[in-house]
């Protein structure tokens, strides 16, 4: 074998020394790798050829899976170079990134450190416009979360104004806002909390004179609206523009989430809730309670979704809905499907 590798490293020597390219030298090594192994696989045992380079053929099979191998794992880097290259090229086609504050990369270092957002997740993130429907016990949490990791746009529909009674699940809101609207309590905690963000707060209901032009100005919703009505006209809507739509729910000690999104091969709300239930069925927080921290993770998972479809992070649950019993501390993850007699996304 020691001979083999001698006059490997002759021709490896003898071909740079001629000015041979690379490939050319891989190509005699390689002429030579199939000699040797041919001579193990022709001739019989002993003979003074196989017993002068190795005796047995196994070890020139190991040496020869272990430089496909290493061949391999060249290819594969150099193919993640490429998509690097191709990636910064893209980037500095679109433009310049925004500037980033020292405040700004500190604030958000812990995001940018994660490999599957960096930087340009959090570049998409303060580029990125949210709408939130709701300031309530789902859209609280969300809201602050949203905030806090950077969405440059957000925007915030309700009509409600803070009431003694929210405060014990709204958190986003103080005692100090008791009759102030929502949207405007919302937004200074938010701007408190990071001035690095932009809050846009329309104090009314979401009606359906005005809430496709109101989508239109945004990347995707969330819904954290607590009638059924609205539900439906925020569904229709972003099936129409054509945008994801992060819905949560809550009763007592459950709660869900899902995200639809039919433009992306998931199936919309009426898909799955194809009517309301009977009034009785589905009570309101007011009759039925709620545990206080439950539309606080919800309202947190909701956020969650949020990045990742911004960001282009992990698995969105498109097609699947997250249900969590905060009584027995379970969560259940189960498929849901498009309808193709969906009256809302059959055509979409």
């Amino acid at each position: 074998m020691i001979l083999v590798l001698a006059l490997a490293a002759l021709l490896w020597g003898v071909g740079h020394l001629m000015g041979a390219p690379r490939s050319a030298r891989i190509l005699m090594i390689g002429l030579l790798y199939i000699a040797v192994l041919a001579l193990h696989l022709l001739l019989p045992d002993g003979h003074p050829l196989r017993m002068a380079t190795g005796e047995s053929a196994a070890l020139w099979l190991i040496v020869g899976g272990f430089a496909v191998l290493v061949w391999g794992y060249r290819r594969v880097l150099a193919g993640l170079r490429a998509r690097a290259d191709d990636g910064e090229a893209e980037r500095a086609a679109t433009g310049p990134v925004p500037a980033f504050s020292d405040t700004e990369l500190n604030r958000y270092a812990r995001h940018i450190v994660l490999r599957e957002i960096g930087g340009p997740g959090q570049k998409a993130l303060k580029e990125a416009k949210v709408l939130v429907i709701g300031a309530g016990g789902l859209g609280a949490p969300a809201l602050q979360y949203l905030a806090a990791a950077g969405v440059g746009t957000i925007g915030v529909v309700d009509d409600d104004s803070v009431e003694n009674a929210n405060l014990q699940r709204q958190v986003i809101h103080k005692d100090s806002a008791i009759g102030t609207p929502k949207v405007f309590s919302a937004q200074a905690e938010m701007e408190a909390q990071n001035p690095y963000v932009t809050v846009r707060p329309y104090h009314r209901r979401l009606t359906a004179d005005i809430a496709a032009r109101l989508f239109a100005d945004y990347d995707l919703v969330l819904d954290g609206t607590d009638n059924f009505d609205t539900r439906y006209l925020v569904n229709e809507t972003a099936v129409a523009a054509g945008i994801p739509l992060v819905s949560g729910a809550l009763s007592q000690w459950e709660g869900q989430i899902s995200v639809f999104d039919p433009s992306a091969g998931a199936p919309c709300y009426r898909c799955v809730f194809d009517a309301p239930p009977a009034a009785e069925l589905a009570p309101s927080c007011a009759e039925a309670g709620v545990i206080g921290p439950l539309p606080g993770v919800i309202g947190a998972m909701m956020a969650v979704e949020a990045i990742k479809i911004i960001t282009g992070a992990g698995a969105v649950l498109r097609g699947h809905m997250v249900i969590y019993d905060a009584l027995y501390g379970e969560s259940r993850r189960i498929r849901v499907r498009r309808r193709d007699d969906c009256p809302t996304c059959a055509e979409v």
